[in-house]
């Protein structure tokens, strides 16, 4: 007879993990306000709670065997080079017939389209790499959250019942998952 795996979903394991996250961020505030920490040993403790959930969650998975099911939504609606869309605004300048002199009148008026014409551009701009940017950090976080657990969770058969190696699995994913971001908050506290 074939057992039954439970699994999680893969929007609910990262929702889960946004709260985490929050959660860590509201701990490390709250408990530094009566002490002067330095940004150095608030990246220590966040780094270390997130670790140490991250340690449970998974010794926990893979002790009673879970596995994760991808129902993230796919990035196939995503058009290669059109950042922009129809984002250019349109703007109906009104007509200026009075002014202060002709010379005055032109140099504002040349003045008034090169502003605009450089604020457009400059938001557009700001628009490309604010897209961008949220697109890559939703496909790396897609990636740590996801990809990374359901690596782990793969294992999870094999672990099932056994609490000893699915400590050695988490404890090895942990170190390699979160060590690397100890080791750049290190190397940055060492080269200052």
């Amino acid at each position: 007879m074939k057992i039954k795996q439970n699994y999680l979903k893969g929007k609910s394991v990262f929702i889960v993990s946004l709260i985490v996250i929050g959660i860590t961020i509201l701990t490390v505030y709250l408990t530094g306000i009566n002490y002067n920490r330095s940004l150095t040993s608030n990246l220590y403790l966040s780094l270390g709670i997130i670790a140490t959930a991250l340690f449970l969650f998974m010794t926990y998975g893979l002790y009673t065997g879970i596995g994760l099911i991808d129902n993230f939504p796919k990035f196939r609606n995503f058009k290669r080079g059109d950042i922009m869309g129809n984002a250019s605004p349109t703007f109906d300048t009104p007509s200026i017939e009075v002014g202060d002199g002709i010379g005055g009148l032109i140099l504002s008026i040349l003045l008034w389209i090169g502003m605009t014409i450089l604020i457009i551009v400059l938001l557009l701009v700001l628009e490309a790499v604010f897209w961008f940017s949220l697109f890559i950090i939703l496909a790396m976080l897609y990636w740590i959250f996801f990809r990374a657990l359901k690596f782990v969770f793969n294992k999870s058969k094999g672990t099932k019942g056994d609490i000893g190696i699915s400590a050695v699995y988490s404890l090895t994913y942990t170190l390699l998952y979160v060590g690397w971001i100890f080791g750049i908050v290190y190397l940055t506290d060492i080269i200052k």
